[in-house]
């Protein structure tokens, strides 16, 4: 567990906040706490693993044309297909004969970042909002179209579903998995139990899961901090497995997160 120091004197000075999500993905929300005067405590409880056998995200990379529609769900599906993408001996420019949607702001912003402009953006960054926006954009009926979902091996099949409900032939590719860290947080348990902790953030339900793990079920549902989710699924996950004090960002991203915060501590 690595301790960051916050900066400045704001909304959020003083209080000490727990960052779950994988190391290489916290630095947005260590930064933006860290904006607002928090002390950010960075304490992965996930790591983020591309499957072994990507053999179909090649055969479907190669065969772009085939599809409509190429559904990003998150930043590591970004990350991990155009990684591949180049190692294959492929560009950006594949994407050229299909059209690209996007679950919410921070995925559209790292394919913009990869030379990838999203057709698509649901005003609310869940996989419900996201097939309702593809069913309106097509008319009402997805029939006869071919959708590709490059995916975590254990995502909701939410999306998928509601696209073949309305015709869609959907391909839902696995490309990575969420596991969880081998640490100790014997340290973090005891400044949670000294009530040393103020929040302990949220940004997927896998990071609810692992930490309950880690730190104990007792722990975990102590209550002795406040539970920041990042959305409505991982703030159900934090309810089924007895988490307190649940917020839940608004809108459903980092900034919101850590608005979400400024606005329970204000």
């Amino acid at each position: 567990m690595t301790r960051v120091a916050g900066v400045g004197s704001t909304a959020l000075n003083g209080r000490r906040i727990v960052v779950t999500r994988a190391r290489e993905q916290a630095g947005d929300l260590v930064r933006a706490l860290e904006d607002r005067g928090a002390e950010a405590v960075l304490a992965p409880v996930i790591r983020i693993l591309p499957l072994e056998n990507l053999g179909p995200l090649r055969a479907a990379l190669t065969g772009l044309s085939a599809y409509r529609w190429v559904v990003f769900t998150s930043q590591n599906a970004v990350q991990i297909v155009l990684d591949r993408l180049v190692a294959w001996g492929l560009t950006p420019r594949v994407f050229s004969s299909t059209s690209i949607a996007a679950i919410g702001t921070a995925t559209a912003d790292s394919l913009r970042q990869r030379g990838l402009i999203p057709a698509l953006v649901p005003d609310e960054f869940v996989a419900e909002a996201l097939a309702e926006a593809l069913i309106q954009r097509s008319g009402g009926t997805l029939a006869g179209t071919r959708v590709l979902i490059p995916s975590a091996a254990d995502a909701r099949e939410v999306l998928a579903a509601g696209l073949r409900r309305h015709g869609a032939t959907v391909e839902n590719i696995p490309v990575y998995r969420t596991v969880p860290v081998e640490a100790d947080f014997g340290a973090l348990v005891s400044d949670i139990i000294r009530r040393r902790i103020d929040a302990v953030t949220f940004t997927s339900s896998s990071t609810v899961r692992s930490f309950s793990d880690l730190v104990g079920h007792e722990t975990a549902t102590s209550g002795r901090f406040v539970t920041a989710t990042i959305g409505p699924i991982t703030a159900g996950t934090a309810r089924e497995l007895g988490l307190r004090d649940i917020i839940e960002a608004d809108p459903h991203t980092v900034p919101g997160l850590v608005d979400s915060l400024v606005r329970r501590f204000a």
